[in-house]
Order: C-alpha cells, then sequence, then structure tokens
C-alpha cells in the first residue's frame, strides 16, 4: 500500500508552545513544538511520520531540521502534534518565538520503540539522514533561501500559516 504524503516542499508557521518536555530533559534532543491549531490545520494528505527540511527562528538564520508529525507511539500521545528538532544549538528557551519551517522530504512511518535508548538512536539516524539529503541536492539547498524564511510573519495571524510549495507564501 503507497501512502499518500502532503506535497512538498511544504510551509508551516506558528509560535513554539511548550510541549512535554520530553526532548530536552528525557531524549537530549530539544525540539519546538508547534501549537494545535497549526498542527490541526495540516492538509489530510499529510501523513504520520518522520520529515526534514529548513527552519528558522524569529527571520533569523535559516538551519536544517526533522520534524515528527503524528502521535509518538512511544509515548502514546492523546494529541496529535508536530515537533521540530533544530540542528543548531541556540543555548536558550525559544518558547513563544515565530517558528518557520520549509518540510523538504519524508523519511518514515512514525514507529514505536521498545527501549528509549531504540527511540533516540532512530533519531540520531534521521538527523543523518537529513543531513545528507539536505546536502546532496541542488533543489533542497535552494529552500534553504527561499523568500519565505525572509517574509514577516503573518498577518498578526502568527498563530498558524501553512502552505504548499505550489503555492509559496509571500508573508502576508
Amino acid at each position: 500500500m503507497k501512502m499518500l504524503l502532503c506535497a512538498l516542499p511544504f510551509f508551516a508557521c506558528g509560535r513554539i508552545i511548550r510541549g512535554f518536555g520530553r526532548g530536552s530533559k528525557e531524549l537530549g534532543i530539544p525540539t519546538a513544538n508547534y501549537p494545535l491549531e497549526v498542527v490541526k490545520s495540516l492538509p489530510t494528505s499529510c501523513q504520520n511520520g518522520i520529515y526534514y527540511g529548513w527552519a528558522n527562528v524569529d527571520n533569523g538564520e535559516v538551519y536544517k531540521m526533522v520534524m515528527s508529525i503524528g502521535w509518538n507511539p512511544y509515548y502514546d500521545n492523546k494529541e496529535r502534534s508536530m515537533e521540530t528538532h533544530i540542528l543548531h544549538d541556540f543555548n536558550c528557551d525559544l518558547y513563544d518565538r515565530m517558528l518557520k519551517v520549509c518540510i523538504v522530504g519524508y523519511l518514515r512511518p512514525e514507529s514505536n520503540f521498545k527501549s528509549i535508548e531504540d527511540l533516540i538512536a532512530a533519531i540520531q539516524n534521521d538527523i543523518k539522514e537529513a543531513n545528507e539529503l539536505l546536502e546532496c541536492s541542488e533543489e533542497n539547498m535552494s529552500l534553504k533561501d527561499s523568500s519565505y524564511f525572509k517574509a514577516n510573519a503573518t498577518n498578526g495571524d502568527d498563530k498558524k500559516h501553512l502552505s504548499n510549495g505550489h503555492t509559496e507564501s509571500n508573508g502576508s
């Protein structure tokens, strides 16, 4: 059975909210979490799984990222989430800052794991694979310089902003 995936690249924007605190504390892999309104605004074709792409915070520098979209079966979440691990050490708290992402590709479906060590190993492998995939394609590299990352947040409605790559947002 072939999975349907959302049209990529896909752009999303919203304020970073507090998650469960597991990324930094339990896994050693901090994540920036979108509010439920952004998650619920994903197209129905956007399947759960692990994605990769580009991200920036408050219109700053653009960095590589991996993102989990789904229920996080290891933790048995009650709500679907979008959790972004930005491949950069910010050395500060990012809550309430504006996170923009460009989802470039799909790595794998979400999975359950027998142990936290297996989960961490899978995430580390996702990070390694995302690094390689983002570097190996001119198309992927060009998205890092997208005008989307330079545009101001949406017209006062900075809680959510979603679009596919065919209709890239101009930030308004």
